[in-house]
Formats: C-alpha cells, sequence, structure tokens
C-alpha cells in the first residue's frame, strides 16, 4: 500500500487524476469509510415517509447510516408534539439496540434490560439503578444527531465535517425556486442496483460530461451540450445542460461526497451511492416528481436505460483501474470541472489524515 500523498493541481489544465491503486486499495477503502463518509451528511428519508403530515402520533423508525459501509444504528422519532428527532438507537446502558421494528410509541424501551428513554432521547427510567450515585446523567441519556432538510428530504451526520448549509448551497441558489414540497415519489421511477465497482468511479462517471455524446448519443437530441456549464461550490456542484428552449434541459447537482439530485422540468431523480466492498457498490435511485404531465420527456426520458449504459461504463473503468500498466490521466478542463473539484477534496482528505483505520490503531 502507498502512503505518499496525492498531488492534484489546482489548475485542471495542469493536473493529474487520482491514481490508479487508490480506487483498489482495501485500506484506502476502510479511510474513507471511516474519516470521509461517518463524517459527511447523508441523506435518510423524506418527511412524506414518515406519515401524513396531519398525522400526529408519536412513532419511531430505526435505519442505518450509511447500510453496508457505516452501517451506524440509528433512529427517527416523532414525539407527542409532532417534532422529530435523530438519535442513536443503541442503548446507554450495555450497547444493546432498542428498537427493532418501526413502530408507534409513546417511549423507548430497550428490550435487555428495560431502560427507557423518552421520544427525544432523555432518558426516563432504568430498573435496578436505585442504589447507583450520580445517576442518571447526560451520558445516559441517547445521543442525539442533527436533522435538517432540504425540500422535505431529510439528512443527518454522525459527527459532521462541515457545514450542511455550505453543502446545499448551490442547490438552495439554483433551484431553490422550484417547487420542492410539490414532489411525490414516483414508484415506477424506484429501484436499488448493485455492481462490481468501486464507488468512487460511479461517481466520477457522473461528475464528467465528456463521455455523454459516445455513451448517450439520445441525448443530443434534448441537451445542448455546447452549452454545458459547470458551477463549484464547496462541497458541491452542479452541471446545468442547456436546451433550445428558455429552461434548462436538466441540472445534476453533486452533494460531495455520494448524493447526486437530478432536477429535470417534471421533477428530479435522485441517487445515492453506498459503498458496499471495494469493489461493489449499491446505488439507491428515486424519481420525485412535481409536474407529472411533463413526466418522463426531454432530458429526464429514459433513464432506466441511461443508468444502464452508465453502469457499463463504470464497470469497465473498474476492470481499467485494476491494470498494472494504468497510472493517472488527465482533466479536459471544459468538459471534467466537476471531476476535477471531487478529486481536489478527496486528494485533500488523504493528504491531511491522521491515521488510514482508527479501528485496528
Amino acid at each position: 500500500m502507498r502512503h505518499e500523498p496525492i498531488d492534484v493541481d489546482p489548475d485542471i489544465r495542469r493536473a493529474r487524476t487520482l491514481p490508479g491503486w487508490f480506487y483498489r486499495s482495501e485500506r484506502v477503502h476502510g479511510w474513507l469509510e471511516e474519516r470521509l463518509l461517518a463524517r459527511s451528511w447523508q441523506l435518510i428519508t423524506h418527511l412524506s415517509r414518515l406519515g401524513p403530515v396531519g398525522e400526529q402520533a408519536p412513532a419511531a423508525w430505526p435505519f442505518r447510516f450509511l447500510p453496508g459501509s457505516v452501517d451506524e444504528p440509528l433512529l427517527l422519532t416523532r414525539d407527542e408534539h409532532g417534532a422529530v428527532h435523530c438519535l442513536s438507537n443503541v442503548c446507554t446502558h450495555r450497547g444493546a439496540t432498542v428498537v427493532g421494528e418501526p413502530c408507534k410509541a409513546i417511549d423507548l424501551r430497550c428490550p435487555y434490560h428495560g431502560r427507557r428513554f423518552s421520544l427525544d432521547g432523555r432518558m426516563l427510567a432504568m430498573p435496578g439503578f436505585e442504589d447507583a450515585l450520580d445517576f442518571p446523567g447526560p451520558g445516559d441519556d441517547l445521543p442525539q444527531l442533527p436533522l435538517v432538510g432540504f425540500g422535505n428530504f431529510l439528512f443527518t451526520a454522525i459527527d459532521p465535517a462541515w457545514p450542511f448549509a455550505e453543502l446545499v448551497e448551490l442547490l438552495t441558489e439554483v433551484a431553490g425556486h422550484l417547487p420542492w414540497a410539490d414532489a411525490a415519489l414516483e414508484p415506477a421511477g424506484t429501484a436499488v442496483y448493485e455492481i462490481e465497482a468501486n464507488w468512487l468511479l460511479y461517481c466520477d462517471n457522473y461528475l464528467e460530461g465528456l463521455h455523454i455524446a459516445h455513451v448517450h448519443p439520445e441525448l443530443g437530441k434534448t441537451v445542448d451540450l455546447d452549452r454545458l456549464e459547470t458551477r463549484l461550490g464547496r462541497w458541491s456542484s452542479v452541471q446545468i445542460a442547456g436546451s433550445q428552449a428558455s429552461e434548462a434541459a436538466a441540472m445534476y447537482f453533486f452533494l460531495f461526497p455520494n448524493t447526486m439530485f437530478n432536477v429535470y422540468p417534471w421533477g428530479m431523480s435522485l441517487n445515492v451511492v453506498e459503498p458496499l466492498a471495494v469493489d461493489r457498490t449499491r446505488i439507491r435511485y428515486q424519481a420525485w416528481v412535481w409536474s407529472p404531465d411533463r413526466y418522463d420527456t426531454g432530458a429526464g426520458s429514459g433513464l432506466a436505460e441511461i443508468e444502464r449504459r452508465d453502469q457499463q461504463s463504470v464497470l469497465r473503468l473498474q476492470q481499467g483501474v485494476r491494470s498494472r500498466l494504468y497510472e493517472r490521466g488527465r482533466y479536459s478542463p471544459r468538459h471534467e470541472q466537476a471531476l476535477h473539484h471531487f478529486h481536489r477534496l478527496l486528494a485533500r482528505g488523504w493528504n491531511r489524515r491522521a491515521e488510514l483505520n482508527p479501528r485496528t490503531g
């Protein structure tokens, strides 16, 4: 395993891409999980999935933060006042998980020793601790995580390494005026894919427009590739695809490190990229529609076929980065600005790492 710093020149005209070993190393994969993904903001649900707006019954929904990689047991709760909280789902007594299935609840009770918590995480009671000194204390409450939203999509972070406002700054500035509150899930546009490739390669493919003319020639009928504009934020990027009409044909937002909002005139599609292994990735795909009469038209049509071709391209990349003869490439200054930005963020984190895998020391 190589330990040298990675230099991605800030001048895209001179810069070289990430080296091949970065995509195939088990230790890099472990570092990315512990030092990047575990400190990132992750999209966990949409507010509508927690029941109708008027339904205020207290309830709890267990989930995992990035299942398959970080896999932290967490819990969403709605208290008697209708407030939604994000909590640890691990009992502060001996570490048992508290809630196993979604349920209606007036409080939370650990099934192992009966420790009881309120729906905002406060410890209420614990049998057998009558003689304990200085009990309970703040450390006996369930840890509460930040819970923030954009367009009714809810995000949380275990130990955020950057502010959420900076993550969605471009999304808010460029697309905040759109009718996000009207978006409804389209079941026909919902799918889960797994591919035998490194998750970074899936993100790489998403972040560059150079392949579109070769892999997706049908998009040339609705997208003017000469008018593909890239804007960069601190922790995000957007590629705006122009059309012959006055409105954008599509806007492709990337929220570092693994979330994609693809905005079309009819609504948006969502990709959440979940690493499962150094060479295996799950993609959760959903379509959210606010203009049903325009659904599956323009640049936002035939998305299943576009996804299939993209995955084929990613599998080709996976084969290539395994090569002993491949080292590093160069960037197209015009078409790969968002990719260069992504690699700069990854290289900066890698170069500042304190340790590769804190779990093993």
